[in-house]
């Protein structure tokens, strides 16, 4: 009797709707603003300023450095505290720049040893001032030292 009442009711069933399901459609690509960009490769050298030699848009970048903070004087003297990338910048243009920087280490095996980002201060670099960015390394930095190259990427901010 079972078999019979289920496919009694499974014929008495009105007809489900196909529905039609679309593809999802690739994602549009977001465009680009027009703002400035840089991006290039250096050699690295660890706790020694490394010249930069580069213009963007009215940005001059002067230097970069790599080391660990330390506390210098005082009763924690010795006692290092992070560790980072120091990027010296002169705005030589008329408008106030407002840069964001990345930087990626890697050994002569291209592997990389660490990223450390950082930039926009409060008011940007104004006209004719030259400023310095603490890029901060966080978890990953112990093979820092070991690097032979680093990528330098600079994007201005609205």
């Amino acid at each position: 009797m079972f078999p019979f009442l289920l496919s009694t009711l499974l014929t008495a069933q009105a007809p489900q709707s196909v529905v039609k399901v679309e593809a999802p459609k690739a994602p549009i690509a977001q465009e680009l603003k027009p703002l400035s960009f840089f991006s290039k490769k250096y050699a690295y050298t660890w706790d020694v300023l490394i010249p930069l030699n580069a213009e963007v848009d009215g940005l001059k970048l002067n230097t970069i450095f790599f080391n660990r903070r330390e506390i210098q004087s005082g009763l924690l003297k010795g006692a290092e505290f992070g560790t980072r990338a120091q990027v010296e910048v002169t705005n030589t243009s008329n408008k106030t720049r407002i840069p964001n920087f990345a930087v990626a280490v890697f050994d002569d095996e291209e592997r990389l040893l660490g990223v450390a980002i950082g930039g926009t201060k409060l008011l940007g670099v104004r006209p004719g001032n030259t400023e310095t960015f603490d890029l901060n390394f966080s978890r990953v930095l112990q093979r820092l030292p070991k690097g032979t190259h680093f990528v330098l990427s600079l994007e201005f901010a609205e």
